[in-house]
């Protein structure tokens, strides 16, 4: 098995439970449940392989992963009325999420010979679209836009990291594990300290 597939299979998994956890706060029903849990773990990995031409898109030619998603769901529909902070658990698994899921990304361009930007980018897409898919589908506030957060940042400072490594090494696994490190603990920082960038605020214009 290889390095994109675990990355694959991991980023399913826990986008999966995450995208369960909103439709448990959106109360939905088991199909609910398994649709949110399905968008979720499979969205951005199917931009990715869509836009990089990899045919098939990676859940077609292997099944397993809508069904660990289906799991996930199953699990979630069950268990979610024991959390007592779903909103935090969403916070954090979302985070761990985002740490596999752009080098998963970046590793499907790395394998397809692709030049730097467009592993960049393709990271940042893997990371990011599923979880956008979600919460549009849920109609809240998408996490990569929430005011000041860390999200898609994250995702580029990972990836640029990955992308710096690459730059010193042929081999592929300190690339990864660069992208993933520096994905979350700019992500974890954002939650636990408050990080953000400036925002913008308007001004009245000069007289």
């Amino acid at each position: 098995m290889t390095a994109l597939t675990l990355l694959d299979y991991a980023s399913v998994l826990i986008f999966a439970l995450t995208g369960a956890l909103v439709a448990s706060r959106a109360q939905l029903d088991i199909v609910g449940f398994a649709f949110m849990a399905c968008i979720t773990a499979v969205g951005g990995g199917t931009v990715r392989d869509v836009l990089l031409d990899r045919n098939p898109v990676f859940w077609v030619g292997n099944l397993t992963y809508i069904f660990i998603a289906l799991g996930a769901a199953v699990f979630i529909y069950f268990t979610a009325h024991k959390v007592e902070s779903r909103y935090r658990w969403l916070l954090w698994l979302d985070s761990f999420a985002l740490a596999v899921a752009v080098p998963a990304g970046m590793a499907a361009a790395m394998v397809m010979l692709q030049p730097g930007p467009i592993i960049v980018l393709m990271g940042v897409a893997t990371g990011c679209l599923g979880g956008l898919m979600r919460d549009v589908v849920c109609n809240e506030v998408p996490l990569v836009l929430k005011q000041g957060e860390l999200y898609a940042t994250a995702a580029l400072g990972g990836a640029l990291a990955g992308l710096a490594v690459m730059q010193m090494t042929h081999l592929t696994m300190p690339v990864l594990i660069a992208c993933a490190a520096t994905t979350w603990g700019l992500r974890a920082g954002s939650l636990l300290f408050g990080w953000q960038l400036p925002v913008y605020k308007s001004r009245p214009p000069r007289q």
